[in-house]
């Protein structure tokens, strides 16, 4: 690697010495005296797609037991696109009711994760998840994440060809190790590890994680230039010709550190659809090799394009491919978010987009979401798609299967979504945080619904309640929810505290700005409540509430990433 001169960091010297992410993960799992596993196997199992976490309602109480936290494992898949058969989804259910806290939860990058695995059901439930044709290496780490992509297929007869650019994607970064053969599902050991490689990666990998993800416009609806690579499909004549390159996005940051900040990605030029993985492939290469191993805070893609400069990063590239990328071509984008409700595409076939808060698909007494979409897996017949915004999409139904699966909609009591819901808890999302996260510092997932339920009546009264609005909300600065691309989003600061962010760009083009700090949950209505009913007095035709809070001067407008601690 070249472009490090300073002492590498701790994770660097672990990667090192891993043996290529095995680590005693192995030891870990069998010493049963203890829920956790050694410190530096927890860092190595992200790589495998599983985080240790604790219940930290328990942990004081457990505390004060003189017991150790209740330890037990996230799983995350890695699942390009979001992209499942029933009888996959079968399977996850299963694995959910015997391995984990019985639900599914649907993340912003397309995603399943299981919760509250302990560490005795772990190998049983990640090889359960290869048994159904799927696996969750690289969805954690310093690795390339799951590939997120345009996948509603009633919005365009592209988004095929689009989804399996993004397989080919995924599949160019998946790592080369028999680590994760060997741990979750008995592959014979290597050898020699010393003659074992891994012809991209090396034996470190990446600085930090990254992230990538195609987008079809005019639909934003992965947030493309959050990606650490985004491409943005261009169709001519109803053709895929090629991408637009968008290169360094990144959500998180450091509450109180200006040298952490969110940015969007730049758009730097197109490539033909045949220079696609050629071109993704350099500029990961050049992540590889130039970014910091020394300081993670600032190991991401965007402060590695903001400390060397675009124009040096453009030319590196053009050296790296034997060719400049052409022009960028004209784009544009309309729409941000899911559509929901019942869709028939050209084909006669029907897609059913269900909005489904936080993604979180568990039984409870309003809803029985894990046993009404179990029963409707057993007879569907097309596909399920998650997106981006944790919906789910019942795709490709059938006009003869469509009244059976309203029927079991009904009998469940699972709402669909145009018919129920307002836009604003259409299109809110939000990360896990309490009780399992261990970044989080105010509530998330939990807080939401008592969030919106206070909004809605407030948007009813100004006429809002059809209006779409970009809400976000998170347990930390972290970014998980894309919290800075939120036309309203919140913060968490500490304990039912949140720092406010107003302004963002309906489709994902503008960051938004901190508008107040360390708001309580009271606070937090009192200052929406006038801004939401001046919005609703003041708003010119179609103008999105991010875009009207900059006309009125309540917050300034956020283009750049730089810019974004700006106190003008």
């Amino acid at each position: 690697m070249t472009g490090n001169t300073k002492a590498l960091s701790e994770d660097e010297a672990l990667k090192e010495r891993s043996r290529f992410l095995r680590g005693t993960i192995v030891e870990s799992l069998a010493d049963a005296a203890t829920g956790a596993v050694a410190a530096d196997d927890a860092k190595l199992l992200k790589f495998h797609g599983t985080y240790q976490q604790d219940d930290r309602d328990l942990r004081n109480e457990r505390h004060k037991q003189k017991l150790e936290p209740l330890h037990s494992f996230l799983i995350r898949l890695r699942m390009t696109g979001g992209i499942c058969s029933p009888e996959q989804w079968l399977q996850l259910d299963k694995l959910v009711r015997k391995y984990a806290n019985e639900s599914l939860r649907i993340t912003t990058r397309q995603t399943f994760q299981f919760h509250g695995v302990y560490k005795r059901n772990l190998k049983a439930a990640i090889a359960g998840i290869n048994n159904a044709l799927l696996n969750t290496i690289g969805a954690c780490g310093d690795i390339n994440r799951n590939v997120v992509c345009h996948n509603n297929p009633y919005l365009s007869p592209i988004h095929e060809e689009v989804y399996e650019w993004s397989k080919r994607l995924s599949d160019l970064f998946l790592p080369q190790t028999r680590g994760y053969y060997e741990i979750w599902l008995d592959e014979k050991p290597v050898a020699s590890f010393p003659t074992e490689v891994e012809p991209f990666y090396g034996k470190t990998f990446l600085p930090r994680k990254f992230k990538i993800g195609v987008a079809l416009p005019p639909y934003n609806d992965i947030d493309v230039f959050a990606q650490d690579l985004g491409f943005i499909a261009i169709v001519e004549k109803d053709k895929l010709i090629g991408f637009n390159v968008s290169v360094g996005g990144g959500m998180g940051m450091t509450h109180g550190d200006k040298a952490t900040y969110p940015r969007l990605g730049e758009v730097i030029g197109f490539c033909p659809t045949e220079q696609l993985l050629a071109v993704a492939e350099q500029v990961v290469a050049i992540q590889r090799d130039f970014g910091d191993r020394s300081v993670r805070k600032h190991a991401r893609f965007k402060y590695t394009l903001d400390d060397r400069g675009t124009e040096w990063f453009k030319q590196e590239l053009a050296t790296r491919l034997g060719f400049p990328l052409q022009s960028p071509r004209p784009f544009k984008f309309t729409e941000s978010g899911d559509r929901a409700g019942w869709v028939k595409d050209k084909q006669g076939r029907w897609h059913l987009n269900l909005s489904i808060l936080s993604g979180r698909i568990k039984d409870t007494e309003e809803i029985a979401w894990l046993t009404g979409l179990r029963k409707i897996a057993k007879i569907h017949e097309g596909d399920f798609r998650l997106t981006a915004s944790q919906n789910l999409i019942i795709a490709n139904v059938s006009k003869a299967n469509k009244p059976k699966i309203q029927a079991l909609l009904k009998e469940h009591r699972i709402p669909v979504p145009d018919e129920q819901w307002s836009a604003l808890r259409l299109h809110a999302i939000s990360c896990v945080a309490f009780p399992t996260c261990g970044l989080a510092m105010a509530e998330s997932e939990r807080y939401l619904p008592k969030l919106l339920d206070r909004l809605e009546p407030l948007l009813k009264a100004a006429g809002l309640e059809q209006q779409t609005i970009q809400l976000r909300v998170t347990g930390c600065p972290n970014g998980c929810a894309r919290p800075y691309l939120g036309e309203i989003a919140l913060v968490g600061k500490s304990p039912g505290h949140y720092n406010l962010y107003l302004g963002a760009g309906y489709v994902g083009e503008r960051l938004n700005k901190l508008y107040k700090e360390s708001l309580t949950e009271d606070e937090i209505i009192a200052v929406l409540t006038p801004l939401i009913e001046r919005y609703g007095k003041e708003r010119l035709k179609d103008e999105p509430f991010g875009d009207f809070v900059i006309r009125a001067k309540v917050v300034a407008e956020v283009r750049f990433g730089r810019e974004f601690h700006d106190t003008q």
